[in-house]
């Protein structure tokens, strides 16, 4: 018994998800079917599929639009780290530092990036430069929070044993603060990969002319629905790749972390 029950808590997942898939397309398909809606409002699920097939498989779309937002992604994500970490531990280690620049960081992120879109078209113009900067500054704030928190959550024990031993600054850093971060800023990396996807496919949105975003604001306005509907699975699909390339790093970066070790069959 016990053995079936350690199997369902590992592989439930693998039998809810296609169910719960099944569930909402056979209720989106019979939606369709039964009230008549125009295809130009919500096009049924086998047509969306027809189009997301004809997206995936089109290599125009990968080496232009899938492409370019997966650039501006990766070089928005990594500013984001830069700026996000450094800060962090700057603001984590210094109660000074916290005081006089977190309010600043603070109101970057509570004004709304569409209203920042424009203005960072203006200065970068509407090449790739303008969705980094956005992808960045969407990015670097779950970075940075979790960076602080987990230098400030450091054991004080572990402080003790540095200074008893006349740990030098490196070995404090990269044998005691780092490792102890770690954590704290992968699962800010997480959060960030997903916030920089949205940062780069907006910024398309406003200005450039290839890119996801782009290419589904072009199939708006030539009314090809199906294939807009088509392309936001394609931008769904293309978010959860990367979020699952950030969530595999922990098992490779941190294998000896406890949310890493009870998320592993044997625990269970």
């Amino acid at each position: 018994m016990k053995a079936v029950t350690d199997f369902l808590r590992r592989h439930l997942v693998f039998f809810t998800t296609p169910v719960v898939a099944v569930l909402l397309i056979g209720g989106w398909h019979f939606y369709v079917e039964a009230s008549g809606v125009s295809r130009f409002v919500l096009p049924s699920p086998g047509r969306v599929w027809e189009a997301l097939k004809y997206q995936v498989t089109d290599p125009f779309v990968w080496q232009v639009h899938v492409k370019t937002t997966f650039l501006e992604t990766i070089a928005g994500l990594g500013i984001g780290i830069v700026v996000g970490v450094g800060s962090g531990f700057a603001i984590g280690k210094s109660r000074l530092v916290a005081l006089v620049v977190k309010p600043f960081l603070v109101l970057t992120q509570v004004t709304p990036k569409v209203a920042l879109a424009p203005l960072f078209v203006l200065w970068f113009g509407f090449g790739e430069s303008s969705k980094v900067a956005l992808a960045a500054i969407v990015c670097f704030f779950p970075l940075m929070v979790n960076t602080a928190f987990g230098i400030q959550s450091l054991p004080q024990g572990h402080k003790d044993m540095a200074q008893s031993i006349g740990a030098s600054k490196a070995f404090r850093f990269l044998r005691i603060e780092l490792p102890h971060t770690l954590a704290y800023i992968l699962a800010g990396l997480e959060q960030a990969i997903v916030l920089a996807t949205i940062g780069a496919i907006v910024g398309e949105y406003l200005g450039g002319d290839k890119g996801l975003g782009r290419h589904a604001l072009n199939l708006q306005n030539n009314l090809q629905i199906d294939l807009l509907f088509g392309s936001i699975v394609l931008m769904a699909l293309y978010g959860m790749v990367l979020y699952l390339i950030v969530t595999s790093l922990k098992r490779w970066l941190i294998p000896w972390h406890e949310s890493v070790r009870l998320n592993r069959p044997e625990q269970y």
